[in-house]
Formats: structure tokens, sequence, C-alpha cells
């Protein structure tokens, strides 16, 4: 029998929008294709500096983006409808750049893109870093504790600057962490005949505000006894700031584990004490998200406190009980509850949230959370265990076993059909 004969190809529709990237070098580093687009074009939209750097041959009208941005984006593109329309951006325009927004609102088939390239790869040719072992924060519109995540000994880093203080701020905030020694390098203009570098050692970073368009590249180095903060789960404790409610390096480490999380999931995080689990979830990955819910307000200061240290600050922090503080909160991929399993409708209102293929893992100390979580484990299955830590503790002259309180987790993963769910 010989194979079906593959489905005809579908055209493309002829795109109204081209998205052009430019570079600080301007309209002298446009190759010919994006010239004549750009010389075509009845409508020109971009921000105010790259606009700038167009002739007076590119006589469409100009645009300039309005603060804040992304809102704008729709109605812009629905005024000019019907125009020949191009948009302007900074180097690679699907790199951190407006093509995201674009191919979001219009379809990446209405679109057509002609990339320049970006400073990243500027910056790498530059400085002879390969780009596939160089990476890249961005902090354009962003808090600048989001760069305390990638920080680790001999890692090489990008950080796409949002404006001239950047350096300063990146600077700052490697002392803050333990990486003084950390040698910087900040490269302005890059691409344009204005092109400079600065160089510099974190600790005694004196450079004042330089160019606004800057690279800031990073030689991670850390003080001797700086505390060690890997890349998997279950990081030290004193890594952070809690009044108790903690779990525990050793019960967090396996508790995600059985979490499992994967690129661009989202967690709930039920009793969140001092936001543990939610902010080591998120360190797996970079598009990974969070919700931690906590009733107490220091508490939930505090967790926030520790998102930023730990390079996180997109941690979403609830302040309320759960679980009537759920409702409203975006589908997670994944609950946890370290907290509240006693309190009226709290596994039910977690399990009822969790779609299809869902985990929900929660951990207990006290005998009448034990109590109810074997009997969900009765009716749904999963996993039931008990874990057990003992540290090793001078007992006079001789060592001996502090046991900690043994922790009793359940985790299971919700299917279509759940076997036992007959609540």
């Amino acid at each position: 029998m010989s194979p079906a004969p593959p489905p005809p190809a579908v055209p493309a529709p002829v795109s109204a929008v081209s998205v052009v990237g430019i570079g600080a070098d301007g309209w002298a580093g446009l190759p010919g294709t994006a010239r004549a687009v750009l010389l075509d074009a009845e409508v020109l939209i971009g921000g105010e500096r790259q606009l700038g750097l167009l002739p007076p041959e590119c006589a469409g009208r100009r645009v300039s983006w309005p603060s804040p941005l992304r809102p704008a984006v729709r109605g812009l593109l629905a005024e000019h409808a019907g125009s020949r329309t191009a948009v302007l951006a900074s180097g690679d325009p699907m790199f951190y750049g407006i093509g995201r927004a674009l191919t979001e609102e219009l379809g990446a088939g209405a679109l057509r893109v002609l990339p320049h390239p970006s400073s990243v790869s500027y910056a790498c040719a530059r400085l002879g870093w390969p780009v596939e072992d160089t990476e890249t924060v961005t902090l354009v519109g962003r808090p600048a504790a989001r760069l305390a995540g990638a920080l680790h000994d001999g890692r090489r880093l990008l950080v796409l600057s949002a404006g001239a203080a950047t350096p300063a701020a990146v600077a700052a905030l490697l002392r803050e962490h333990g990486f003084g020694p950390s040698r910087m390098r900040v490269l302005e203009q890059l691409g344009s005949p204005a092109e400079d570098c600065l160089y510099g050692i974190a600790d005694t970073w004196e450079h004042p505000a330089g160019d606004p368009l800057n690279v800031v590249a990073v030689e991670c180095r850390s003080t001797p006894g700086t505390l060690r903060l890997g890349a998997v789960p279950g990081l030290p404790d004193e890594a952070y700031e809690h009044d108790g409610q903690l779990t525990k390096r050793h019960v967090r480490a396996a508790t995600l584990g059985v979490l499992a999380p994967a690129p661009g999931e989202l967690l709930w995080d039920i009793g969140g004490g001092s936001g543990s689990i939610a902010a080591e979830w998120m360190r797996t990955h970079p598009s990974c998200r969070a919700v931690t819910v906590e009733r107490d307000p220091v508490r939930a200061g505090r967790i926030a406190r520790n998102a930023d240290r730990l390079g996180v600050p997109g941690l979403r922090v609830v302040t309320g009980r759960a679980p009537d503080a759920l409702a409203g909160l975006p589908v997670p991929h994944a609950v946890f509850i370290g907290g509240g399993l006693t309190a009226p409708g709290m596994l039910d209102a977690c399990w009822d949230a969790l779609p299809p293929g869902g985990r929900l893992v929660a951990n207990t100390v006290t005998l009448e959370s034990e109590a109810l979580l074997a009997d969900w484990y009765r009716r749904l299955g999963g996993d039931l265990v008990r874990l057990a830590v003992a540290h090793a503790v001078p007992v006079g002259g001789f060592t001996g076993w502090r046991q900690a309180m043994p922790v009793t987790q359940w985790s299971v993963q919700k299917t279509p059909h759940a076997p036992g769910d007959d609540r």
C-alpha cells in the first residue's frame, strides 16, 4: 500500500507588516533588502532613537511607540491596518524584542521579519566568547534581582542593560551577593563607529554612567567563603531569611523531585512560610512560574525578600488564607501544600484546580494531617512516604544522631479519570 500523499502546502498570506532589525550603525549597516522595505513603507513604527537613524528618503509616516509599549501594540497595528507598515527593532526582533509582541498579536504568518545581528552576537564576537556557552540575562524592564539566579563561579554572563545606570547596579548586586571579584566589561554602541569598552572589577567599579546603549559582560568570581548556591533544588537553609517556618534542605530537595518542574510550568505553593519551595521551583528554569499563598503578612514580606535574594523576583506572593485565597489564580501545573492541610475544603480545592496531568504534593508532620493524607492516598493512589533525616551532633566528647521530625509526604498525578475519586 503506497503512503498517503502529503497535504498541499498552505501559502503564507501576503504580509502588510515587516519587522526590520537595525543596529547602532543605523542605515549604513542595513542590507539592501531591509533598506528597500523601509523605503517602500507607508508607515514606520519604532522608538525615537531607531526612527532617528533613518534618512529622509524613508518618507513613510513616522510613529513613535508610546510608554508603556506593550498595551499599545494592538491599537497601533489596528490604526494602520491596510498600510504598508514597517516596525523597527533593535538588532534581532525575535531576541527579547518587539517581534514577540507582534507575533502574539498577528501570528507568525502575518509578519516578515528581517533580523540584524543582536547585541549578544556583537558582544560575543568582541569578547571571543562562544554564544552557546554564554548565558544572557535581560534587565530591560525587569528588576536587577533577576541576575542573582545566574551567579555561579566561572560562568560568563551577558547582561542586556536597561540604560546608563545598569552597569553600576550590576556591580552593586555582584558585591551584595559575594561576587565582588568578578570582572566586568561594559560594551557601548556595539557595531557603531562610536563603539567603546570599559573595564573593571565589581568591587572597585567607579565608572560614571556612560552610553545608555550598552551590554555588560561579567566573568563570575566569588569571594572565598561565599555561600554556595547550586543549580539544583536543596539550597542551604542559610540561604533563606526565616522564622523557623522553612521546609528544610533535604526534605525540600525530595519535595522538588516529586513536584518535577518543567520549563514554562506554574506552581501553587500553599502555606509559603519562607517561600523556599516556590523559589527553588523557579530557579530550575527561567520560564518556570510560581504563586505562593501565605496568610501571615510578615512572612509574605519575607518570602518576597527571599525571592529577590535568590534571583526570582517574579515570584507572586498572595497574602491570604487558603483555600479562599486560591480563587481567581491561574490554573497550576502542580500544587504543593506545606501548611493548612486540615483547613476545610483545602485538598478538594487544590485537587479540583489541577488539570489532567497535574501533580499534587503535600507534606505534614502532624498525626491529624497524616490521617487525612492516608485517606486521600487510599482513594486516589499515588505515593505515600515518610522522610526522616538525622544530623550528627556532639554528645559530650562523642558524636551522635539527632533525629528531625519525620515528614509524611503524599504525591499524586491527576489522570482524566483518577481511580477512587468518588468524592
